[in-house]
C-alpha cells in the first residue's frame, strides 16, 4: 500500500515538474524578438567605447548593435554603414523599440557614421542604447540637441 502511495506521489510530482517547466518555456518562446535585442543591447551599459571593438571589454556602435541582433538569430552587417541598408524604411512618427536609428556624426552630413537601438517611446521622445566614445555604452534620448541634429533615418529590422 505504501508502495502504491509513493508511486501516486512521485507521478503527481513529476506531473507538476513538466507542467511547471513547460509553463517557463512558453513565456520564453512568446516573447517579442526585439524584447531580446533590448535586453542584450542593454546588458552591455557601462562597456567602453573602442574602436572596431566587439567584446565586453570595448565595442563600438555597430557591434552592439551586431551583437543584440545576433541573439535573435538576424545576423547584420557588421558596419553602421552596411547597416542602415538592412530591414526597411521607416517613418521617424512610427519609430518603436527595437527599431535602429541612424546618424552622421562626422564631417559629412549624410554619412552614416553611427547608429543605435530603440529602447522606448514616450511622449513623442525616442530613447535609444548606443556606444557613444565619450560614455560607452550607454541610452540617450533623441531630443537631446546634438543626437537629433545628427540623426538621418530609422529602420526597422524585425517585423
Amino acid at each position: 500500500m505504501l508502495r502504491k502511495q509513493f508511486r501516486f506521489t512521485a507521478f503527481f510530482l513529476v506531473l507538476g515538474l513538466m507542467l511547471a517547466t513547460s509553463c517557463a518555456s512558453r513565456k520564453k518562446v512568446g516573447r517579442e524578438p526585439f524584447n531580446t535585442v533590448i535586453q542584450t543591447a542593454r546588458s552591455y551599459t557601462g562597456t567602453p567605447y573602442r574602436y572596431g571593438g566587439t567584446t565586453r571589454s570595448g565595442m563600438d556602435c555597430s557591434a552592439l548593435v551586431y551583437h543584440s541582433f545576433y541573439t535573435v538569430g538576424v545576423t547584420m552587417p557588421r558596419i553602421s554603414t552596411d547597416q542602415s541598408k538592412m530591414g526597411k524604411s521607416i517613418r521617424t512618427n512610427d519609430i518603436k523599440p527595437g527599431d535602429v536609428l541612424f546618424f552622421a556624426t562626422g564631417r559629412r552630413k549624410k554619412q552614416v557614421t553611427h547608429s543605435g537601438i530603440v529602447t522606448e517611446t514616450t511622449r513623442g521622445d525616442v530613447r535609444f542604447i548606443h556606444s557613444s566614445t565619450s560614455l560607452g555604452v550607454s541610452e540617450d534620448y533623441l531630443s537631446n540637441r546634438y543626437w537629433s541634429n545628427a540623426f538621418l533615418f530609422a529602420r526597422r529590422i524585425l517585423e
